[in-house]
């Protein structure tokens, strides 16, 4: 049993890999991200229209239940913003406008953020709760894990930001091995130059939070207008 808590690791299999290489596997991973949360949502797609169309004993949607047209449209509209101007700080990255990008993409952390906040307050001003019909149901499952999402994407977001932001002073390839990686164990940098990979970062993450925001368009047509 000896060897399975031998202590040191052999680091040097997974170190100094093409940063090409990781770059374009970001990219894949958002638009395999996108694919499997379209496919999550489309069980409240179904289940919206399913039950509606049942509409059994007249619950699908009482006349009490009726949420508020402005945080719905704050929400959406607020996360629509966010998205449009974090493409504008792909933009920049991409131009090498490294302060203008990094202007940007927090303007876009915090207009989603403030998405998140006004979504969480609309719930308890709703006036009616998950089990006052089909649609509240719906309307609650949806909005919550559309919720979760978006910190999840907020959250990538943040750390493509904080990684550009801590090493703004650091010229490309040179930060200490491990730092990039958060594994001070390592000998070696993870990919040739960690630095390199905060531009295919951040366009995964725009290209999933720009996702997200057609989301919550769909989202806001489907529970606030239809």
């Amino acid at each position: 049993m000896s060897e399975l808590a031998a202590p040191a690791a052999d680091y040097s299999i997974v170190e100094e890999e093409a940063p090409e290489l990781l770059g374009r596997n970001l990219l894949s991973a958002a638009h395999l991200l996108a694919s499997a949360t379209a496919f999550f949502f489309l069980a409240f797609l179904f289940g919206y229209f399913y039950l509606r169309s049942l509409n059994n004993a007249h619950m699908w949607h009482p006349k009490h239940v009726t949420p508020s047209q402005g945080f719905g449209a704050v929400v959406m509209a607020v996360t629509v913003i966010s998205a449009l101007v974090l493409r504008f700080a792909l933009l920049d990255r991409r131009a090498a406008r490294l302060r203008q990008w990094r202007v940007k993409g927090g303007v876009a952390l915090g207009l989603g953020v403030a998405a998140v906040v006004v979504q969480i307050i609309e719930w308890p001003s709703l006036g009616f709760g998950p089990a006052d019909g089909g649609y509240a149901s719906i309307f609650f499952g949806w909005t919550a894990f559309e919720v979760m999402f978006m910190i999840g994407g907020l959250f990538w977001i943040e750390n493509v930001l904080a990684t550009s932001l801590r090493y703004r002073k650091t010229t490309a390839g040179s930060p200490p091995p491990g730092h990039a990686s958060g594994d001070p164990h390592r000998t070696a940098h993870d990919v040739a130059d960690p630095l390199s990979l905060v531009l295919p970062g951040l366009e995964a993450a725009s290209f999933y939070w720009s996702f997200l925001a057609a989301l919550g368009v769909v989202a806001w047509v489907i529970l606030y207008l239809v």
